[in-house]
């Protein structure tokens, strides 16, 4: 559903994936080169370790993500460390393309359909605008969808306990929830939701 409740189509949500990445990869291209090393919202990552997190699928056949799963031990937390540490490495031309290829675009991960699309690029790409203090790159209507799509789970999709608590926009009329009060911008309510610490220090309880 969009801001004011309506039902926004899934073919929708699998448009505003495109622009959020090539909003990302303008954004960093537009940018001094110090920007790919500063620290993203995801621990340990900085934007360049995201960049390449969220870039696997241009670079990863099947095949080849099969392997690297293998040599992962099946753990795919353990894959998207190890892949994010060594494709960080490569050109930022190299991950501007990758941003911007059209099989990212139309990408959408095993079993997630384009709800999972669009809420891995827009939660990544908050990683990046969040920790840098600037406005998110994905459009206005797919940041509420993801918020949407997180609060309706209740905020176990992260394992965030939303017991006891109304989010409040700032920037828009959105609200959901009764209790304790914890407002912030649509990009950071999502971040939150997504288990992220913002850089004020705010997180929500898991």
């Amino acid at each position: 559903m969009d801001g004011d409740g309506h039902d926004v189509a899934r073919d929708d949500l699998q448009a505003w994936v495109g622009p959020t990445y090539d909003g990302l990869a303008a954004l960093l291209a537009s940018g001094p080169g110090e920007v790919w090393d500063a620290p993203s919202l995801c621990a340990g990552w900085q934007v360049r370790h995201v960049v390449a997190h969220v870039t696997m699928p241009v670079r990863l056949t099947p095949e080849r993500f099969g392997a690297e799963m293998a040599a992962a031990g099946g753990d795919f937390g353990v894959l998207s460390d190890t892949v994010a540490a060594r494709d960080a490495a490569l050109p930022a031309a190299d991950l501007l393309a990758a941003l911007r290829a059209p099989e990212l675009h139309g990408w959408q991960p095993p079993g997630g359909g384009a709800v999972g699309a669009l809420s891995h690029a827009v939660i990544h790409s908050l990683d990046v605008t969040v920790a840098l203090g600037r406005p998110p790159v994905a459009p206005v209507g797919a940041v509420v969808a993801v918020l949407e799509s997180l609060t309706a789970a209740g905020g176990a999709v992260f394992g965030i306990d939303l017991t006891g608590v109304r989010l409040e926009a700032t920037d828009t009329t959105w609200s959901r929830g009764d209790g304790v009060s914890v407002r912030a911008d649509t990009g950071s309510l999502v971040a939150l939701l997504a288990g992220r610490t913002l850089p004020d220090g705010r997180a929500l309880g898991r």
